[in-house]
């Protein structure tokens, strides 16, 4: 009987890593799919118009690239246990940062910290809760609501490009 028990929990815990590892994989998956999908729309908008606004009162498309950067890194960084690269820099509201050439190389940056932070960080601490302010979520809901922060603000670029006669970039699912 101590046999088939320790045969069973040796059985569970290789299918929880295999699990584990194959969601990580698909992660990296999604977030490098999610990068190459961002950096079309950065390509499709005009250098010119980066700090155009579709109507007064809200962000610029820099800006809205720029917070995207931001979530990016901070709840990523929640989930993967990674320090934030430039912490206490709000590159959203930076004057130097509103340049075409500057936003695509913050929010390439914080894809690169997303993606390695998943690609460095060992699987079965996927399910572990982290604390941050009043929430208490598992590492794998902090990276998700980072990937799903990045989509949300990424379709909002679609307006921003459109209001420039230009086509924004197809649909990437896979």
């Amino acid at each position: 009987m101590a046999i088939a028990g320790l045969l069973f929990f040796v059985t569970q815990q290789a299918n929880a890593q295999f699990n584990n590892d194959s969601l990580k994989a698909q992660l990296i998956k999604d977030w490098e799919r999610a990068k190459a999908y961002t950096a079309e729309y950065l390509a499709a908008m005009p250098a010119d118009k980066y700090t155009a606004k579709p109507v007064d009162g809200i962000r610029s498309f820099s800006e809205q690239m720029l917070h995207l950067a931001q979530g990016t890194i901070g709840l990523s960084a929640n989930g993967t246990g990674k320090t934030r690269i430039y912490p206490g820099y709000n590159m959203e509201k930076s004057a130097t940062a509103q340049s075409k050439d500057s936003v695509t190389y913050y929010v390439n940056a914080s894809y690169d910290f997303a993606i390695n932070g998943i690609k460095e960080m060992n699987a079965a601490t996927l399910s572990e809760l982290v604390k941050r302010g009043n929430l208490n979520e598992s590492r794998l809901s902090w990276i998700l609501k980072a990937h799903e922060h990045q989509t949300h603000h990424r379709g909002q670029c679609t307006i921003y490009i459109r209001f420039q006669g230009v086509t924004p970039p197809a649909e990437k699912l896979f």
